[in-house]
């Protein structure tokens, strides 16, 4: 009964003053809508990293020449790997599902009247497994084309949209002096975090792309995808020392190829992403505490102006604890009305902008009943002074007011 009329009590004293109620709950409100904000946008970068990393391939290891992975002097000095180098690594290593030897090259595609400059690349149809491709229509390359090359191509989505349009299997593509004719597309796979569209690409049979495009049969990387359970780890230390003994590098020599695991990227981005979430988490916690603040000052005002209503109430026979429980109330349900607020506010602000940055959105129920929970909690903590100090008000001293 106490309880219930101390909420009655406070509601209608939050209805009598409801400008400043609102200007009250206004930090609580900012600080629940920025934790669950940043939180939900941040779980969703989470999310998006590892499904672009997830696209690249599963459990895949992408061996590429020079000792960094962007573009530099170091890539373009070292020397290619060989086919020969691609098929040791397949011999000599366990635990492979699929190796795809690729090159690439940029060209200019021409159909018809109209142009585009894509990215070029030479493999296999094990390319396929090992990237995580799959073909939206048509086929994957013959045999006999994947041995002594033919003029055929599987093309990305972006290829259709710029120059194939409805009905792309059949059609030829110029590229320089080459024809192909496309046997087959690919189902798209979007832009990578870098902004790179890994939907603009042409693949040719690595023979035909080492005789009609590259004029080599140098091979740039090599795609290895493992079966599910192989240590990743282990794996490419052994593909380090055997690419050391097949290049020559001595143990003092630096290497001049790299290998990248994107287990082990895709554990490095997703770690790099939480501690930024919860690093924004926690900057945005802060206003939690400034509404707190603000909740302990409007209270302490409250009081000031209550205190003829407070000595009244002592002189009629009210409680200390009665008078606490009515001023403490007030400030819990001051500061849930404002996480209430808040959530809603971060539940639309959260959405919106995930859609407005491509990013997909993940509700976490966690996050926003513990920031709800927090705020009620701040009420407690910050409301508390002014209703102890309410609570021990003399009531001559309050009576004297009158």
């Amino acid at each position: 009964m106490m309880l219930g009329n101390a909420f009655k009590l406070a509601l209608q004293e939050i209805r009598r003053n409801i400008l400043r109620s609102f200007l009250t709950t206004l930090g609580i409100i900012i600080g629940v809508a920025a934790v669950i904000t940043m939180v939900t946008l941040g779980k969703g970068a989470t999310a998006q990293v590892t499904e672009q990393i997830a696209s690249l391939g599963s459990n895949l290891l992408m061996i590429n020449r020079g000792q960094g992975f962007g573009p530099g002097r170091d890539r373009m000095s070292a020397p290619a790997f060989t086919l020969a180098d691609a098929e040791a690594v397949r011999n000599e290593i366990a635990g492979i599902k699929a190796l795809a030897p690729m090159s690439n090259s940029s060209a200019t595609l021409v159909v018809g009247n109209n142009n585009w400059s894509s990215t070029i690349r030479g493999s296999t149809n094990e390319f396929l497994l090992a990237g995580n491709w799959a073909l939206d229509s048509g086929r994957e390359f013959t045999a006999e084309e994947e041995t002594v090359g033919g003029a055929v191509c599987i093309v990305g989505q972006t290829i259709i949209r710029q120059l194939l349009k409805d009905q792309p299997l059949g059609q030829t593509i110029r590229i320089g002096r080459f024809t192909c004719t496309v046997v087959g597309t690919f189902k798209g796979k979007g832009q990578t975090s870098f902004g790179q569209d890994q939907d603009d690409v042409v693949l040719l049979p690595f023979p035909t792309f080492a005789q009609r495009i590259a004029g080599s049969r140098d091979v740039q990387q090599i795609y290895v995808s493992l079966h599910d359970g192989v240590d990743s780890a282990h794996v490419k230390n052994r593909l380090t020392e055997l690419l050391k003994l097949r290049r020559n590098i001595g143990p003092s020599s630096s290497l001049n190829f790299n290998i990248m695991d994107t287990t082990e990227l895709a554990d490095t981005l997703t770690s790099t992403t939480r501690t930024m979430t919860s690093l924004l988490g926690a900057v945005a916690g802060v206003s939690l505490l400034v509404g707190g603040i603000g909740i302990m000052n409007i209270m302490l005002v409250s009081v000031t102006e209550r205190t003829r209503e407070i000595g009244i109430r002592l002189a009629i026979g009210a409680l200390e604890h009665e008078v606490l429980w009515q001023f403490l109330v007030e400030a819990v349900v001051l500061s849930s009305l404002g996480g209430l607020l808040g959530v809603l506010l971060a539940v639309g602000l959260s959405f919106g902008l995930s859609l407005w940055m491509g990013m997909p959105y993940v509700f976490d129920p966690g996050i926003t009943l513990i920031a709800f929970v927090f705020s009620a909690l701040v009420g407690v903590v910050f409301g508390y002074f002014p209703a102890r100090r309410a609570a021990r008000l003399n009531p001559i001293d309050a009576l004297r007011t009158l």
